[in-house]
This record gives C-alpha cells, sequence and structure tokens, in this order.
C-alpha cells in the first residue's frame, strides 16, 4: 500500500474537485467544500504543506478513502 504523502493547498483542492467536490466556499472561518449534501471543511490556504495526518483526517471527514485518494484500484 502506498503512503500518503504532504500535499499543497493547491494540490489538495486540485485533488478534491478531480474527486467530485465543488467550492471552495467561503464559510466562517474556513473554507467549505461541497460533494451532495456532505460538506467538508478544510484549511485555509497558506504557504506550507498539508501534514499526512492531517491530510488523512481530512478524508475520513470527505469519506474519501487512501486508495480513491492515491488513484489505486
Amino acid at each position: 500500500m502506498t503512503r500518503l504523502k504532504p500535499v499543497s493547498w493547491r494540490e489538495f483542492v486540485k485533488r478534491m474537485r478531480e474527486l467530485g467536490f465543488e467550492g471552495p466556499y467561503a464559510g466562517g472561518r474556513h473554507p467549505q467544500m461541497r460533494r451532495g449534501n456532505l460538506t467538508v471543511i478544510i484549511p485555509n490556504q497558506h504557504e506550507g504543506e498539508i501534514s499526512t495526518g492531517f491530510l488523512s483526517r481530512l478524508l475520513r471527514q470527505a469519506g474519501v478513502t487512501r486508495e480513491e485518494w492515491l488513484g489505486e484500484s
């Protein structure tokens, strides 16, 4: 199994859009992305990368499996 790697904010948003999410939309303190009736709160844009631990938590909240994220069958 391939491991998750840190990603930039732009790369995260791009990949989430490829997985069917729309946005990001303004929503309170943090932007949100939506797919159907599921709303995922994402981090604000910043220079650093999203760590693997935080990425894992975001994917769990979004209902996206590691295999879907990595594009594995």
